[in-house]
């Protein structure tokens, strides 16, 4: 006779394989239930899978649920030392290390208290203040910059820029905006099973449509995606003036519209042209900073649309998103029926900030919102449209705003 059971066999995470070679920066994204916490549980050691290996080279520091690796009753100082000692770091290197450790923390006083009178920000602080110091040649961070003051996320943003100068960092999050910052690569985990691992941005599109489809059941969101062969630039727009020798603040080219960029959408709607003009209504190919221009989205219904909504964004390179508007968000509103086969436009006027040399997109959306507040997005296109930031005064910051008055005055 069988022994009766009295569970169900529960796989956290099945099927999964990749490789995460030194030096990568990789995004690990998914719904609440998804395994990333598993996923990175197993990497660092906690936990042993029932079946498969792990294989790690280098030393592993992770920042997974907050207080994980502490004793509630040791003091900050105890849980530094332990905490090193499972790291590896001898007592003699952390004696070295402590001050810095402490200052980093700032935590004052408390570091002589128990941690089971820490807050959640406490926590994070001495948790983060640890993995700063243990030379980890591998980092994993478990959603744990959600927690924290501005001053001390801003103190641990800056140390990740370092480290991934020379280590390996696995992220978890569910600021898509913070995985493509951070990470060049994204992994995608659904059902505990590997739905996509690509670029970031490409992953992170295709999140975004997956999300937006369980927010709006009822329609079938579909995502294109450029074909491999596509691998060109779109083409610049003709008749672009030669720079001039005296190099300008700013100077950059706009590329053509692109319309076999990537997007997705429910399809009721779709963006068909983006232009940028002057102040005359002329298109543009070449911008100066700090000019006042205009962004056109030209769309086309497929569908009767009910309370259309327009937008544009600024994208750099890596898909972080600096700019982003849309004619709900301006109190400007379409016509609040647009019928099925009509052509339609938003303009957008604005001074246009400094941007640092380099490459970026400029995307189209146009969505509605049939009934309530929920809007269906019909299509999104993020990088319709490349800017070439040519040469720039911009070094600092991630964009400067064009300034009616900058001055020194004695009183």
């Amino acid at each position: 006779m069988m022994p009766r059971q009295y569970y169900r066999d529960f796989w956290a995470l099945k099927d999964v394989s990749f490789e995460v070679k030194k030096g990568e920066t990789v995004g690990i994204i998914g719904r609440n239930g998804s395994g990333k916490s598993t996923l990175l549980q197993l990497i660092c050691g906690t936990l042993n899978p029932t079946y498969g290996r792990i294989q790690a080279n280098g030393r592993i520091a992770a920042l997974l649920e907050l207080g994980s690796g502490f004793n509630p009753e040791f003091t900050g100082r105890e849980n530094v030392y332990m905490n090193a000692a499972v790291l590896g770091v001898s007592r003699e290197e952390v004696d070295a290390r402590f001050n810095e450790i402490a200052a980093f923390a700032d935590i004052g006083d408390f570091i002589e208290q128990p941690v089971k009178n820490y807050s959640s920000g406490m926590l994070m602080r001495l948790a983060f203040a640890v993995i700063a110091h243990v030379d980890a040649d591998i980092l994993i961070v478990d959603e744990a910059l959600s927690v924290g003051d501005a001053v001390f996320i801003q103190k641990c943003n800056r140390f990740l820029r370092n480290f991934l100068k020379r280590g390996t960092l696995l992220f978890v999050s569910h600021s898509m905006q913070s995985v493509l910052d951070l990470c060049d690569r994204a992994i995608w985990l659904a059902q505990g099973n590997i739905r996509m691992d690509a670029e970031a941005k490409e992953v992170v599109r295709h999140y975004n449509a997956y999300v937006h489809q369980q927010i709006n059941v009822d329609s079938h969101i579909h995502v294109k995606t450029r074909a491999l062969a596509d691998s060109g630039a779109p083409p610049v727009l003709k008749h672009r003036p030669e720079i001039p020798l005296a190099t300008p603040q700013f100077r950059a080219d706009v590329f053509a519209f692109d319309p076999e960029t990537p997007y997705w959408g429910a399809g009721g709607a779709e963006v068909i042209d983006i232009d940028i003009l002057d102040g005359n209504g002329q298109k543009l190919d070449t911008i100066n900073g700090g000019e006042a221009i205009s962004v056109r989205i030209r769309c086309r219904s497929n569908q009767q649309l009910t309370r259309p909504i327009v937008g544009f964004s600024l994208r750099n390179q890596r898909g972080v998103e600096l700019i982003s508007e849309n004619t709900s968000n301006s109190g400007v509103y379409l016509p609040s029926l647009i019928p099925s086969d009509t052509e339609f436009h938003a303009v957008f006027r604005f001074f246009l900030p400094y941007l640092p040399i380099g490459d970026y997109f400029l995307g189209g959306a146009i969505a509605d919102r049939p009934s309530g507040e929920a809007h269906l997005q019909h299509q999104r296109r993020d990088d319709a449209m490349r800017i070439s930031v040519l040469c720039s005064h911009v070094v600092y910051g991630i964009f400067s705003m064009p300034m009616e008055k900058c001055i020194i005055e004695i009183d």
